[in-house]
């Protein structure tokens, strides 16, 4: 076996360790982000035999590292706590009673608990809420507070908005607007590629949200998908789900923690042993391979049946494109080739992205999304959607 599908088998056992599916698109991806399944913590290419310094730490040591760890995650979900049930609804602070909730349907399932839709009884507000338990478990309570942290941190327009959230001893619930769908889901129900002037828009925001984070949160998303690229009805455009995100030193990320495998930068699949680290061009990679998908139609790796197979593709061949055949224009083309530039050295950070003619074009360019998105709903004929995404709160 080669060095390289080595790398590709440890760390499909570590993606598959709490994760059930195998494809992108029965995976069950739900709105609001939905909830990130575990996330393993070994270093991709790496397995409990490893030569690996970090796996030979002594235990005495390691024990220690894990005490200091798990005092300050404990330390940082009591500072949280103090303002649990303030939640912030249209400018106004409500000191929140969590029977106050009303449950009024399931958005979503995820791996760590599920996404609900629910009535704020004080100010007759519907938001979601994305409900987790405490299971004791340190890597898991990191993935909530990195989650809530962000959220509760972050004041960009692209940002999918925190509105507080409620922790008890067993619960942890995070309080968000409503969203109408993710792009995952939206294709799935329409079978048909969006719009190129539509996918400028996405770009715009998820290019803005991304570099929002990096500049004012030092952090780095790493799941970077449809199912995390959020829509309503009056077109806003938002990114979620930050429960596996990093903080980046030196503004590189250490932590081999996995997105969806599928989305995933080669420099992630297979890292330069001499610089193993990576940086935010991870998630410009994903945004490439998200563009691509949703402007066809179809996952690029559509093909494959496993995860190992979507991953050797990855390594082993040429970046996906946009079709020849299709009407794209030459700067959506380029911005697509830009993204999926293979070498990450090559690949653009944030700052060149952003001073893209593609970028510049849709930061300008006025588009209608909303308009598209109720159209794209009639079009065929989901009459349920088309009533929720029309009537008001």
């Amino acid at each position: 076996m080669s060095s390289a599908q080595q790398k590709i088998d440890d760390l499909l056992d570590r993606l598959n360790q709490d994760r059930s599916p195998r494809s992108p698109h029965m995976s069950g991806h739900t709105p609001f982000g939905g909830l990130p399944p575990a996330r393993p913590s070994l270093p991709i290419g790496l397995n409990s035999n490893s030569n690996s310094p970090t796996m030979q730490r002594p235990r005495h040591l390691a024990f220690a590292h894990k005490a200091n760890d798990n005092t300050e995650v404990e330390r940082r979900l009591k500072e949280i706590m103090k303002n649990s049930g303030d939640l912030l609804i249209d400018d106004k602070v409500y000191y929140t009673d969590i029977k106050e909730m009303e449950h009024i349907e399931e958005l979503g399932n995820g791996t760590c608990g599920h996404v609900v839709k629910m009535k704020h009884k004080p100010s007759g507000k519907v938001i979601a809420v994305k409900q987790m338990r405490r299971s004791g478990n340190s890597d898991e309570a990191k993935r909530i507070i990195m989650d809530i942290e962000v959220v509760l941190k972050s004041d960009c327009k692209y940002i999918v908005k925190c509105l507080g959230c409620f922790i008890t001893e067993s619960e942890v619930w995070i309080c968000m607007e409503l969203m109408d769908t993710c792009f995952d889901k939206l294709l799935k129900r329409l079978k048909q590629a969006v719009p190129e002037e539509v996918l400028g828009k996405v770009s715009v925001a998820t290019v803005e949200a991304l570099a929002y984070l990096k500049d004012y949160h030092n952090v780095i998303h790493r799941d970077v998908k449809p199912s995390n690229i959020l829509l309503d009805s009056k077109g806003n455009v938002k990114l979620c789900d930050f429960g596996i995100s990093g903080r980046l030193v030196d503004s590189m990320a250490k932590s081999r923690s996995a997105g969806c495998a599928a989305y995933m930068a080669p420099e992630r699949i297979e890292p330069d042993p001499q610089n193993p680290d990576y940086d935010v061009r991870a998630d410009v990679w994903s945004l490439g391979i998200t563009l691509v998908e949703l402007a066809t139609g179809v996952f690029p790796y559509q093909d494959c049946k496993t995860d190992f197979e979507v991953l050797t593709k990855v390594i082993g061949t040429d970046p996906p494109s946009l079709p020849k055949d299709k009407d794209f224009s030459t700067e959506f083309r380029n911005f697509v080739a830009c993204c999926l530039t293979k070498d990450k050295k090559q690949r653009p950070k944030y700052t060149k992205l952003k001073n893209h003619i593609f970028i510049k074009k849709y930061q300008e360019t006025e588009v209608n999304v909303g308009d598209w998105y109720v159209r794209a709903l009639e079009s065929v004929g989901d009459r349920a959607a088309i009533r929720k995404a029309s009537s008001p709160e």
